[in-house]
C-alpha cells in the first residue's frame, strides 16, 4: 500500500510561530505577487524547468501560482494553529503528483532560493528582517522535508530509485471514443510498469513542435494487474483566456499505434476500494475516468460489490466512455447507474435526469465510501450536498485534474 502523510509535521519554535502569525496577513496579501515573481526568477535561471517539467498552460493561466500560494499559506496556518485540520490530504496529493513527475530532493533548494528572493523583492528588505526570514525559512523546510520524505517512501513503494519513474513505451492500441476522448494503450519496451491500484494516473511525456518536452497526467482506465496500461485523453479546446491543451491536443492529433512515448509508473492517492463497504462513484465530464478504473477493478475482482454510479454531463453526446460505463454497470449485479444531462435527456432513457446533478432523491447508504471527481465547481457543489446528507470527510475521496488541491483542504 502506498504511504500517506498521517503524522503531525514538526512544530515551529515559539518565536518562529509568533513571527509567522504576525506576518502571515502581510504575506497573504501579497502572495500572488510573490509567487508570480518567484516563477519569473526561477524560469529565468532554469528555463529547462518550464520547457520540460512545468505545465505551460497552467503557468499561462496563473493556476500553478495560485496553487503554490494557497498550499504554503495553508501549511503555515496549520503550523501556527495545530488545532486546525491536519493538511495531510493536501500534502499527500502534492507528494503523489511530484512523484509522478520524478521530483527529487535536490530540486527543493532551487525553489527555496528563488521563492525567498521573491519574498524580499516584493515585501522589501526592511520588512523581511533576519528574524522574519528565519521563521519563513523554517516553514518552508518543514513542508519541504515532509514532502521529500513522502516522495522517497512513494518511490520505495513503487520499487524505483528516487525520480526513476519514466519508461519508454510503445502505443499498442488507440481507440477514439464518440465523445472525442482518446484511449491510448501502451506497453513498456524494457522494464515493466509497477503494479497499480484503481484510479491511479501516469505522467505522459511528449515532445512538442517547438522542441519542449511537456508532461501531463492521465488516469488509468484499465483493471490493475495487466502488463499494458490504458489511459484516457480528452483534448482541451481554448476557451476565453484559457489556451488549448498542448499535450492533449497533440496526442489526439498525432499519436498512433507503433509510436514511442515516455510514461511513468502509476501514482495517485485515492484509496483502493475493497468491495466490502458500499461505494458511490460520482463524476462529471472527464472526471469519469477514475470511476471507470474502479468499475473495471470491481468487475474483475469484486463483482458482488454494492455500487452506485452517478455521472453528470452536458449531453449524452459528450459523455466520455458512456458505453463502457453502461456495460460495466450492467455487469455488476449490485450496481445502479444514474446520469444527469444539463441539455436534457432522451425520452425513456433509463436512469437519466435532466439538469444539474441533484442528490436529494438518491438513496445513498450511510456507510458508503464516496469517490468524487470533476471540475472545481462540481466537486465543491457535490461535497456540499454530501455534507448536508451527513457524510463525514473521511468517507469522501476527491480528485481534481487541475492544480487546485488546496480547494479540497
Amino acid at each position: 500500500m502506498a504511504p500517506n502523510v498521517t503524522a503531525a509535521p514538526a512544530e515551529l519554535e515559539a518565536a518562529h510561530a509568533e513571527m509567522i502569525a504576525a506576518t502571515l496577513p502581510l504575506v497573504g496579501a501579497h502572495i500572488d505577487e510573490i509567487t508570480t515573481e518567484f516563477y519569473r526568477r526561477m524560469f529565468a535561471a532554469h528555463p529547462e524547468l518550464l520547457r520540460n517539467l512545468f505545465n505551460r498552460g497552467n503557468q499561462a493561466q496563473g493556476a500553478q501560482q495560485r496553487a503554490l500560494a494557497a498550499s504554503i499559506a495553508t501549511f503555515a496556518t496549520h503550523l501556527i494553529d495545530p488545532d486546525l485540520p491536519h493538511p495531510a490530504e493536501l500534502l499527500s496529493r502534492i507528494g503523489h503528483k511530484h512523484a509522478s513527475l520524478g521530483v527529487t530532493a535536490d530540486q527543493y533548494p532551487i525553489v527555496h532560493e528563488h521563492l525567498f528572493a521573491a519574498i524580499v523583492e516584493v515585501l522589501g528588505a526592511d520588512t523581511v528582517t533576519a528574524d522574519v526570514a528565519a521563521a519563513w525559512d523554517r516553514v518552508y523546510w518543514i513542508m519541504a522535508d515532509t514532502l521529500i520524505a513522502l516522495e522517497r517512501d512513494l518511490y520505495k513503494a513503487a520499487g524505483v530509485t528516487d525520480g526513476d519513474v519514466y519508461r519508454r513505451a510503445t502505443v499498442v492500441s488507440r481507440v477514439d471514443d464518440p465523445s472525442g476522448v482518446v484511449l491510448i494503450t501502451v506497453r513498456p519496451e524494457g522494464r515493466p510498469f509497477t503494479g497499480s491500484i484503481p484510479a491511479q494516473y501516469v505522467s505522459v511525456g511528449v515532445t512538442l513542435p517547438d522542441g519542449a518536452r511537456q508532461l501531463r497526467q492521465y488516469t488509468l482506465v484499465n483493471a490493475p494487474g495487466t502488463a499494458d496500461l490504458t489511459f484516457a485523453v480528452k483534448p482541451v479546446a481554448s476557451v476565453a483566456e484559457s489556451p488549448a491543451g498542448e499535450v492533449s491536443s497533440w496526442i489526439s492529433a498525432n499519436l498512433c499505434v507503433g509510436d514511442i512515448v515516455d510514461v511513468t509508473v502509476p501514482f495517485g492517492d485515492l484509496p483502493a476500494p475493497d468491495g466490502a463497504a458500499p461505494l458511490v462513484l460520482i463524476s462529471a465530464g472527464i472526471g469519469i475516468t477514475p470511476m471507470i478504473g474502479i468499475l473495471e477493478y470491481l468487475a474483475a475482482s469484486a463483482p458482488e460489490a454494492s455500487v452506485q454510479v452517478l455521472h453528470a454531463d452536458r449531453s449524452d453526446r459528450v459523455h466520455p466512455l458512456r458505453e463502457r460505463q453502461h456495460e460495466l454497470a450492467e455487469a455488476l449485479p449490485n450496481a445502479r447507474l444514474d446520469v444527469w444531462y444539463e441539455d436534457g435527456v432522451t425520452a425513456g432513457a433509463p436512469g437519466a435526469h435532466a439538469g444539474l446533478m441533484n442528490l436529494s432523491a438518491i438513496d445513498l447508504p450511510a456507510d458508503a465510501h464516496v469517490y468524487l471527481c470533476g471540475n472545481n465547481g462540481f466537486v465543491q457543489a457535490v461535497r456540499g450536498q454530501l455534507t448536508d446528507r451527513g457524510f463525514i470527510s473521511e468517507r469522501v475521496h476527491c480528485e481534481l485534474f487541475s492544480p487546485n488541491d488546496w480547494l479540497l483542504g
